[in-house]
């Protein structure tokens, strides 16, 4: 590809031309339409594309903090009970997690923009049974439905390699890849102020009006994938990678309100680990596996991995603490007494820091690489939440610390996506962004349990409420510290070059570092 090319084409950018031995490279013009063909030749503007994927994005995450703001009523309103109604957010992790992957992989196969479209057309449609819901079971299925289009923020930053010159790719994956956190920081004042002054029912339907709005987009200036991996479907890895990330998952999340020692949460954890290692095995022995283990083993994949899910943790113990912190009663003498929806605002400048922090953590990736980027942005977290054990007294001092944290999962965000994709071939971009969002929201999962068990263990009764305690917060800033901290240890030991393939999954521009 010569440096001052325009817009590479998929083959050019993936350099699949030199990359026979991976033996699953397809001619372009063999698995597209003819209408596909014709969608070729009107190419949308790079900065369209980028804004489109990044509106999608910003799109999907919203639906993570969606029902925030009403979670404390869900049982009165679903005529249900309080154990019931956390299926509702249970149901929403559990099928992002399970379909980000899987939709990868099959983006891999059949087209990447396809995928989105499907995925966009699953949220459109969950949004829409979840408004015209007021039974418990039926906005569980709304809110699985918009759970998979999580799914396509990891297929954004797949597409954007296969599109974009690669001096512009940097910047692009950065900000594509952040809207998991912004979408949510600024969609929570947004649920608020609506939760406060409508039906709840508007919720469901602003967040259908945005997936159509997102779907039509995606339509119209995302262009066909022309990178495409042969092979079936592996129906039955998607099959056992499904029950045991469940079973681990539930075993995670509901731990604390079933008994971390009860037979149920012990089960499903053990079953779960059984099930994964079982679909290990068969996963190297076939021939399209849904994830190649061997790829997901190597040292630059394995140790961003591993530092994705400490980043996770780390970004929602922000979420999950600092609001109960804002709207804990004076009373107490540890909380600031703050509404919902001042809590959410004080939320917000986390996610617009991410927003217009992406650019500059595109440049140090640039020119130091992506891992000192992330090794930095774990840093900064872990600083933020030290600070944050004796700042806990105005409401500046939670929005100091969430600001930093927004500055420092910005710049990991960031690197992740990019350092992964410097370690897989072409035909595996969108499967490996998937199994690394995975990581993340594994990291988020860890953090509901561990920091909720916190300060729900250790509490004061305030108006015949419990109120975490001030060495509850503490603790929970210090352990989240102390993960970040493992983060960058693990970053460290990520090779700063991993010339494996003759070609890796992201095209290198003249003079551009891995």
């Amino acid at each position: 590809m010569k440096p001052d090319s325009r817009r590479p084409t998929a083959a050019a950018s993936s350099g699949t031309d030199d990359n026979a031995d991976d033996g699953t490279r397809e001619d372009a013009s063999s698995v597209l339409t003819e209408r596909e063909k014709r969608r070729l030749t009107k190419a949308s503007s790079e900065r369209a594309i980028i804004a489109t994927l990044a509106f999608t994005g910003l799109i999907a995450a919203f639906m993570q903090t969606l029902v925030t703001p009403i979670t404390p009523q869900l049982p009165l309103l679903l005529n249900t009970t309080a154990s019931n109604a956390t299926w509702i957010l249970t149901a929403t992790l559990l099928a992002a997690a399970i379909s980000t992957p899987i939709s990868g992989r099959l983006g891999d196969m059949f087209g990447k923009r396809r995928m989105v479209l499907v995925l966009l057309v699953l949220l459109l449609a969950g949004s829409v049974v979840s408004a015209l819901s007021n039974d418990v079971i039926v906005m569980i299925l709304g809110r699985v439905l918009q759970g998979t289009g999580l799914g396509v923020i990891a297929l954004g930053v797949s597409i954007l390699r296969d599109v974009l010159h690669p001096a512009r790719l940097g910047a692009a994956v950065a900000l594509v890849s952040a809207t998991l956190g912004i979408g949510g920081a600024v969609g929570l004042p947004v649920s608020a102020l609506i939760a406060q002054n409508l039906d709840w029912h508007f919720l469901f339907w602003l967040a259908g009006l945005l997936a159509l709005a997102a779907l039509v987009l995606v339509f119209l200036i995302v262009p066909v994938s022309t990178l495409r991996t042969g092979g079936s479907f592996d129906f039955i890895g998607a099959i056992g990678f499904a029950i045991g990330l469940v079973g681990i998952l539930l075993a995670v999340s509901k731990g604390s309100e079933w008994g971390w020692t009860s037979p149920v949460t012990l089960g499903m954890l053990g079953g779960g680990v059984l099930v994964l290692l079982l679909w290990g095995w068969f996963e190297l022995r076939t021939t399209n596996p849904l994830v190649d283990l061997r790829i997901a083993a190597r040292r630059p994949v394995l140790l961003t991995n591993l530092a994705s899910i400490t980043v996770g943790f780390a970004f929602f113990a922000s979420a999950a603490v600092l609001p109960q912190l804002l709207e804990a009663p004076t009373s107490t003498g540890v909380g600031l007494g703050q509404s919902l929806l001042i809590a959410s605002l004080c939320l917000m400048p986390s996610g617009l820091v991410m927003f217009f922090m992406s650019p500059v953590a595109a440049r140090l990736s640039a020119a130091r690489g992506p891992r000192t980027s992330l090794v930095l942005g774990g840093i900064i977290i872990a600083v933020g939440y030290a600070l944050a054990i004796g700042l806990m007294t105005e409401v500046w001092h939670a929005v100091f610390v969430a600001t930093a944290v927004g500055f420092g999962v910005g710049f990991a965000y960031a690197a992740m996506p990019t350092l992964i994709m410097h370690a897989v071939p072409a035909t595996e971009t969108a499967a490996a962004n998937g199994l690394n969002s995975v990581m993340r929201s594994l990291g988020s999962t860890v953090a509901a349990a561990v920091l909720g068990l916190i300060l729900s263990s250790n509490v004061i009764i305030s108006a015949g409420r419990p109120i975490p305690t001030q060495g509850a917060f503490q603790l929970c800033f210090a352990i989240a510290a102390s993960v970040a901290l493992l983060g960058v240890v693990a970053a460290f030991f990520i090779p700063r070059r991993e010339p494996a393939y003759r070609s890796t999954s992201i095209p290198q521009a003249v003079g551009s570092r891995a």
